[in-house]
């Protein structure tokens, strides 16, 4: 996945019902039916909720009998937790980096102009 997808993903996620849907199918996958009866929310708007999850990738859709039946797709959710890991590790570098420009002599500090010296 690319860092352009993430906002979508997180936007997606962002909402609460389409969040408790994706926990929800993270135990056991299950029908639109299933889960709105599981759910104050309609049959209709679980249904917008597992559309929105599948444009984003998180959960995939496998017609069982009469049934469509929603999973999590759990290869897309490492993916996303492999590139939230990548943002961390750079975000954790940062504290370092900037102690060792601080604790550098002034001649040796990067980005500095001749003129700040």
């Amino acid at each position: 996945m690319t860092t352009t997808q993430l906002p979508r993903v997180f936007a997606v996620l962002g909402d609460h019902t389409r969040w408790e849907v994706l926990v929800r199918l993270g135990r056991a996958p299950a029908s639109a039916s299933d889960l709105a009866r599981e759910s104050p929310v309609s049959r209709q708007a679980i249904v917008k909720h597992l559309d929105s999850l599948r444009g984003a990738g998180l959960v995939r859709a496998e017609r069982r009998g009469r049934a469509v039946v929603y999973e999590v797709d759990g290869g897309r959710l490492d993916e996303v937790g492999r590139d939230l890991s990548v943002m961390a590790e750079a975000w954790d570098r940062r504290p370092a980096r900037i102690k060792t420009i601080a604790e550098a002599p002034e001649q040796d500090r990067p980005g500095e102009p001749p003129s700040a010296r």
